[in-house]
């Protein structure tokens, strides 16, 4: 006897992909993920391949990944999908000391994030 089947909390035409513990601060992974928010599923990934963000990469890979669970798990038409949520958690931050002059030192941050983007089918209005 196992667990009861949980319910699937996204509506039937959403699908979701998350990235978890990505090395950078969630500042700066917002700035990029607020530049696909709501947009078409192509233009959002041509947006990303040109970004000149470091984190792009990332975030493009996620994005892609979000599509193919659209697409396979869900049975989704990829040419009809909207980047409906695209957001930012703040993961832990590990903290490194350097030594500075005068016997103080430097604190030194590096934080981690999560990534959550969730692609939803939209019908063409004709």
């Amino acid at each position: 006897m196992g667990k009861p089947k949980r319910e699937r909390t996204l509506k039937d035409n959403e699908a979701r992909a998350v990235l978890r513990m990505l090395r950078t601060s969630p500042q700066k992974l917002n700035l990029v993920a607020s530049a696909i928010r709501g947009k078409k599923v192509e233009k959002a990934l041509a947006e990303l391949t040109f970004s000149q963000k470091r984190i792009a990469k990332d975030v493009k890979k996620t994005l892609e990944s979000a599509i193919a669970n659209a697409e396979n798990n869900h049975g989704l038409d990829t040419d009809a999908l909207v980047v409906a949520e695209a957001y930012v958690g703040k993961s832990l931050v590990m903290k490194r000391f350097r030594p500075r002059a005068r016997g103080r030192v430097g604190k030194i941050l590096k934080p981690f994030s999560h990534l959550t983007i969730v692609v939803r089918e939209v019908e063409e209005a004709a």
